[in-house]
């Protein structure tokens, strides 16, 4: 699928979506919609130099938090972010995650048992 492809499938899946809720007011919505980009990893440098690119398409001011580097527009509860996740917030998480499976939490007891007994 070409990049064309994807962005028109993409449009047409949101206004699908759209036009759905529209037409059936019992089906609940969501809080917010979030629709994330994330450029292709590359360094840090690169990353962050094509959220600018895209901050400026926004008119977005740039954000830095938590090992992220940012820009977001918001369309009412609609926000479209691109969002770089940077080298050492990458080297953190994978870090923390080397320890899956490592640890295991006391079981915790069936409320509904304890409330039927």
């Amino acid at each position: 699928m070409t990049n064309d492809d994807h962005r028109a499938a993409l449009i047409a899946g949101l206004r699908a979506l759209a036009d759905f809720l529209e037409a059936n007011p019992a089906v609940p919505v969501p809080y917010s919609v979030n629709v994330l980009y994330f450029p292709h990893r590359a360094t840090d440098a690169e990353m962050c130099a094509e959220v600018d690119r895209i901050a400026e398409l926004l008119g977005a001011p740039i954000s830095q938090e938590f090992g992220h580097y940012g820009a977001s527009v918001r369309f009412g509860p609609v926000e479209y972010k691109a969002v770089a996740i940077l080298a050492a917030r990458r080297a953190e998480y994978e870090a923390h995650m080397s320890y899956e499976g490592c640890i295991h939490p006391d079981p915790v007891p069936d409320q509904n048992a304890a409330q039927a007994a």
